[in-house]
């Protein structure tokens, strides 16, 4: 595997810690016995001459959740999944048209509870082989990606905004044009942490 995958791969053999879109809320009162859906998204890296780049969905506009967020080619996990690992490769050949061969799964993160109620387990992979993402335009407006080094360097910040009557706190990590948030921005910057940037 090429010397670029080092830092993932040392991220992935620490230790970690489960995240949550309430990390920046402590406020937030959770019931006692909440039921979470399990979830899986692919957080996979290509291998290029400028370094490993990172694949990213922005979501359609038409959509009833999240239209037009920046998101992982993922879902939940179906009654046909064995796992979220399997989840997450069955959305991102749904989504971006990413064969299952051609991935190389690493490991996993630590799970992140969202606001939303979900448990989704983010799912460490490389492209074995070239790939031209086609997105399936009711799901996905747009495949594009980012550079590794663009997370190295921990271009987070925190911004809040009013959600269901209070003012909630939560992580952004602009790229260009691209605004990355919320549930996206909070497990890169778990990544990030793990790989001791």
């Amino acid at each position: 595997m090429a010397d670029g995958f080092a830092p993932l791969l040392a991220a992935l053999a620490r230790p970690g810690r489960p995240s949550s879109d309430h990390d920046l809320n402590p406020g937030t009162d959770l019931p006692a016995g909440r039921v979470l859906r399990p979830a899986g998204v692919l957080v996979v890296f290509e291998d290029t001459p400028e370094g490993l780049r990172l694949y990213l969905t922005k979501r359609a506009s038409h959509l009833r959740h999240h239209p037009g967020q920046i998101a992982f080619p993922g879902g939940k996990v179906e009654p046909g999944d064995a796992d979220p690992v399997a989840a997450a490769l069955r959305e991102a050949e749904e989504e971006i048209g990413l064969p299952c061969g051609q991935v190389e799964i690493l490991g996993v993160l630590d799970p992140h509870e969202t606001v939303t109620g979900f448990l989704v387990t983010p799912v460490l992979a490389r492209l074995t082989a070239p790939f031209t993402p086609r997105p399936d335009p009711s799901e996905v407006d747009e495949v594009f990606t980012i550079p590794l080094s663009h997370l190295a360097s921990s271009r987070f910040r925190v911004e809040s905004r009013r959600w269901r009557g209070r003012m909630r706190s939560y992580y952004v990590m602009p790229h260009g044009p691209y605004y990355i948030w919320g549930a996206t921005a909070r497990m890169l910057r778990a990544l990030t942490d793990r790989m001791g940037r």
